[in-house]
């Protein structure tokens, strides 16, 4: 740990910052979690779902569409953190919100591709600034929402679907 004061090293902040990202995406380690699920991350969330499940509409949303504007979300913060200016269409983020197997199989290592993008770009950044913390830390909070969000509606989906059965079973 940095001895001044006011402000933390940078291997301190990376590992940290890393350690979050990684339980984000990737689920917690056995023993200690940021996270009240352990073991939850993104990626092994969107795998146990199918195309029919994250086309469904919950309010006015779908699990593709958070998957998607996740992933965009990343890929335009990895681009500004490599110095990129670039203005950015952020209603492009929600474009998709239906997807058949073909293109949520593609969806998914689409968001796998752009986690792996994202750790390398917080590996190759020499010089740690307040834009380039604000983004890590940007980064690891919305995709924490998000897998939030969509485990939400996963268990809407689980309730919908047990209350539709148990109707069945009693009509029958």
């Amino acid at each position: 740990m940095n001895t001044d004061n006011n402000s933390i090293g940078k291997d301190d902040f990376l590992k940290s910052i890393l350690y979050l990202l990684r339980e984000t995406f990737e689920g917690s380690p056995e023993t200690g979690s940021a996270y009240l699920d352990k073991g939850i991350g993104v990626l092994n969330t969107l795998d146990k779902l199918s195309a029919a499940e994250v086309s469904r509409e919950f309010g006015s949303t779908t699990i593709a569409a958070h998957s998607e504007h996740a992933k965009f979300y990343l890929d335009r913060l990895c681009e500004f953190m490599k110095g990129g200016t670039e203005k950015v269409n952020w209603e492009d983020s929600w474009l998709i919100e239906t997807v058949n197997e073909t293109e949520w199989n593609y969806l998914r290592v689409a968001v796998r591709k752009s986690y792996e993008n994202t750790l390398l770009t917080f590996a190759e950044i020499e010089d740690w600034n307040e834009d380039t913390l604000g983004e890590a830390i940007g980064i690891v909070a919305h995709t924490a929402y998000h897998l939030g969000a969509i485990r939400q509606m996963m268990k809407l989906a689980t309730n919908a679907e047990t209350s539709t059965t148990a109707v069945s079973t009693v009509v029958n």
